[in-house]
């Protein structure tokens, strides 16, 4: 995207934003959102990114009800990043199974291309060395393109990717 691009990056669930402050770290112009379900979690992290030097906007709740809170300018790129709990979908011979995250991955991907049908759309998704093949060939009817990238970290077997999907535009 060209250098003047402002960028709303999005964590649907926020954690402790620490995936989400890199992120920011890393794009000028940014700014970020994050939703967390958890009260717990929620309070904690409140108070975590208080000091923090980046713009992050922590809301309380389910980010599926909330989508509607998003109001960035038509010429902001919106990047998601796309870590929700794996639950059941993580199988030692399958792979990860994106249909069967919590919420599943084509979902939140269907629900944020309705939440923002005029934008440019970025999903950056945590993916598994080995992911179910019908679930990546789902994803791919979701997206106008994509690529995926495993790191090369740990025994083969039990490494983390991330696979990259664009809604709106191509690289």
């Amino acid at each position: 995207m060209p250098p003047q691009t402002r960028y709303l990056v999005v964590d649907p669930f926020a954690g402790s934003c620490n995936t989400l402050y890199w992120i920011l770290r890393h794009l000028p112009r940014s700014r970020g959102i994050a939703f967390e379900f958890d009260s717990k979690v929620y309070e904690l992290t409140r108070r975590n990114i208080t000091g923090l030097d980046r713009a992050i906007e922590l809301i309380h709740g389910d980010y599926k009800s909330l989508l509607d809170r998003l109001d960035p300018p038509l010429s902001d790129a919106i990047i998601v990043f796309v870590a929700p709990p794996w639950g059941t979908a993580l199988h030692e011979v399958g792979g990860l199974d994106l249909r069967r995250t919590e919420p599943p991955i084509t979902d939140i991907i269907t629900r944020m291309g309705q939440a923002c049908p005029d934008h440019r759309l970025l999903f950056a998704i945590q993916v598994y060395e080995k992911v179910n093949a019908e679930s990546l060939t789902d994803l791919q009817t979701k997206v106008d393109w994509f690529t995926q990238k495993t790191y090369d970290l740990n025994v083969p077997g039990r490494n983390h990717g991330i696979l990259l999907g664009t809604k709106g535009w191509q690289p």
